[in-house]
């Protein structure tokens, strides 16, 4: 899928035409476009938020290839990869999308993620950080939450009482 509703991009599909042929889910960021096609962070970043305006649920794709889980730097990718994915996106829209952890260095290979390294990575996945106004009268909800792993606090953390409301969750 294009990030554009509409216009020259010969070889793409809009958002809009997958919804037209009854589409309601939609692939961003796999393994083989980023590969084939030069899809980077920042086009899956443009595609999810052209995906949930237009009513898509996406399955955004993330994952290290081989050369990566060898040196050490899946951590790395998959942090790099899932903040840039949804850098700009709405806690509200969390909902109209799933990650999908996809090891590249798995696929089509004969090798395959144990458990545990499939584990691992949903965890790291997973402790990214909430950052999206965290206050005093909304952090015990956030931070109880067992899908929310932690809080990034902006503007609350300038003001010594509320920071101290906050750190008691």
């Amino acid at each position: 899928m294009h990030w554009m509703k509409d216009g020259a991009y010969t070889g793409e599909v809009s958002p809009e035409m997958l919804i037209g042929v009854g589409c309601s889910y939609v692939i961003i960021g796999h393994s083989e476009r980023r590969q084939y096609f030069g899809e980077t962070d920042d086009t899956v970043n443009a595609k999810l938020k052209a995906a949930i305006a237009a009513g898509l649920k996406a399955i955004v794709c993330l994952g290290e290839v081989l050369e990566e889980r060898e040196s050490g730097a899946t951590e790395d990718v998959l942090r790099r990869q899932t903040s840039r994915a949804l850098r700009e996106i709405a806690a509200d829209d969390a909902a109209k999308f799933v990650i999908a952890y996809e090891p590249v260095w798995a696929i089509g290979t004969g090798r395959t993620a144990t458990p545990d390294i499939a584990a691992d990575a949903h965890r790291i996945i997973r402790a990214i950080l909430y950052g999206g106004s965290v206050k005093p009268d909304n952090a015990k909800g956030l931070l109880n939450h067992e899908e929310i792993d932690g809080a990034l606090v902006g503007g609350a953390s300038l003001i010594p009482e509320y920071f101290a409301e906050i750190v008691k969750y």
